[in-house]
């Protein structure tokens, strides 16, 4: 029999499990939206669901901060209802092939000092800085870093006093081994230095592609906890960031300079990797190291798809689901194929189909605490790629294609879908005739930032002429005139009057 949760959340499959419960998709029964449901035991020994449940309710309109739709008791369970985020930055990372470039991680590390800054402006620690705790958003949020699971947070300030927590000593270890910081393994009480300290070593796991201090054996978990402490103890910073830019030891060596109830200073730690970002010259495009493996691979299916076309059979790759427990390897690989018709609260037409295809074998079982589906609508890249992408360089208005007329793709339709994404007026949202041409500006129309998923401005400034670039690219192949261009626009976002 079906359940349902909170009188309007109907329960679909289990996409994830750990220490706390399981994490189910469910459905709004009205309005079709589809959610993350953590559902704990309230017997177990620990129940933590409806304390994590009070800090999102406190950090609540947080940019990066999941929407909490309903929280409470259910039968025997508590139950926690949450915002339906992407795939994880671990996930992307084994999907990336267990190794970021300088220029994704610069981008990425932006976005989640900002989010550990949030956390700690609302008088609470996370104290379980990984991967696995950052997620992408969807759709229109595909760009965006997500912070979750604050089952292990703790308030390091009064909240009516503003007093900081006292100095204390012989704390057990909380949080995450591998990327504890070397006061955490000391037993010294933690306090936002170690957050920070934490996002040092997840930085540097993306660009080394591991830690020194993994894969270490031992007898018993203290046995291992305390061979990761002495090896990370004793492997100086230098050792740990060389071939590496100077800025992320100069990271670590401003955390371990932090007093224990001392305020960071987020601000320079952002300016210390905006300052590499730009001596590197790259842009801030949003074009992360997963979107140009998305990229390829829809590149290489559309040319398989017209040299052997299969009638009824999607050629679609996406990127990983979140299921549960993770484990690492060499390369990204998905054991199953799933597809998934999403219908959003506001859809007017066919859901987002995803699918997930198989590459060569590997398991990836994953514990983390939110599920994560990725749709197929993450925008694909323009025409300079990560890591490669220069300030000095010239910036084509439209990608190359546009200016070849070609079988199916020749001038006119690039120009007819480009005018669409720059100048669609509201009135022809939902409809699907030729676009009138009205001189919008780019960056104020909410319809060109809901359907060509706009980059943050509130992080970094807005980058208009990408993602209309990039939406061009996905239709790129599309045969027909402006109408047809802008009927599949509308279908394929299920734009809304």
């Amino acid at each position: 029999m079906e359940r349902i949760v909170g009188g309007k959340y109907k329960l679909g499959r289990k996409i994830g499990s750990g220490s706390f419960g399981e994490i189910f998709l469910a459905t709004h029964t009205e309005t079709f939206e589809i959610v993350a449901v953590k559902i704990e035991n309230s017997k177990t020994k620990h129940p933590q669901l409806l304390y994590e449940a009070k800090l999102y309710n406190i950090l609540q309109g947080g940019s990066g901060i999941p929407n909490i739709k309903w929280s409470g008791i259910d039968g025997e369970d508590n139950v926690l209802v949450l915002d339906l985020l992407g795939p994880s930055l671990e996930d992307l990372f084994v999907y990336c092939g267990r190794k970021f470039s300088l220029k994704t991680v610069l981008m990425l590390a932006d976005q989640m000092i900002t989010r550990i800054e949030f956390v700690h402006s609302k008088g609470f620690l996370h104290r379980d800085i990984k991967p696995d705790n950052f997620l992408m958003g969807l759709s229109r949020k595909a760009n965006q870093v997500y912070i979750i699971d604050f089952g292990l947070a703790k308030r390091y300030r009064d909240s009516t006093t503003n007093r900081h927590i006292p100095y204390r000593e012989n704390k057990n270890l909380t949080g995450t081994a591998r990327y504890a910081s070397c006061n955490t393994h000391l037993g010294i009480e933690q306090s936002r230095r170690d957050d920070l300290e934490s996002l040092g070593y997840v930085l540097l796991y993306f660009l080394r592609g591991s830690l020194p201090w993994q894969g270490l054996k031992a007898a018993t978990k203290k046995q291992k906890y305390d061979k990761i402490c002495e090896k990370k103890l004793s492997t100086p910073i230098e050792v740990l960031c060389k071939s590496h830019p100077v800025e992320f030891a100069s990271y670590f060596h401003y955390c371990h300079s932090q007093t224990f109830d001392q305020r960071p200073d987020y601000g320079f730690l952002k300016r210390l990797f905006r300052d590499l970002f730009t001596r590197e010259g790259y842009e801030f495009d949003y074009i992360f190291d997963w979107t140009i493996i998305k990229y390829q691979q829809s590149q290489n299916n559309r040319t398989q798809s017209q040299l052997s076309p299969v009638p009824g059979r999607s050629n679609s790759h996406a990127m990983p689901v979140r299921v549960d427990n993770h484990q690492g390897g060499a390369s990204a690989s998905y054991p199953a194929e799933v597809t998934d018709r999403i219908r959003s609260n506001n859809a007017t037409g066919p859901g987002v189909r995803m699918q997930f295809k198989p590459s060569t074998g590997r398991n990836l079982n994953y514990d983390n605490p939110l599920e994560k589906n990725i749709s197929n609508e993450a925008y694909l890249p323009s025409t300079s790629f990560s890591g490669t992408s220069r300030r000095n360089s010239t910036k084509p208005i439209l990608p190359t294609e546009a200016a070849n007329s070609g079988h199916g793709h020749g001038s006119k339709v690039g120009v007819a879908l480009l005018a669409y994404c720059y100048y669609i007026p509201s009135s022809m949202r939902s409809r699907g005739s030729r676009p009138v041409f009205s001189p919008l500006n780019f960056e104020r129309n909410p319809l060109i930032k809901g359907i060509t998923y706009m980059p943050m401005v509130d992080d970094f400034g807005s980058g208009v002429d990408a993602p209309a670039l990039c939406w061009w690219r996905s239709c790129f192949s599309i045969t027909g005139g402006e109408n047809d261009i802008v009927y599949l626009a509308v279908k394929t976002f299920n734009i809304k009057q």
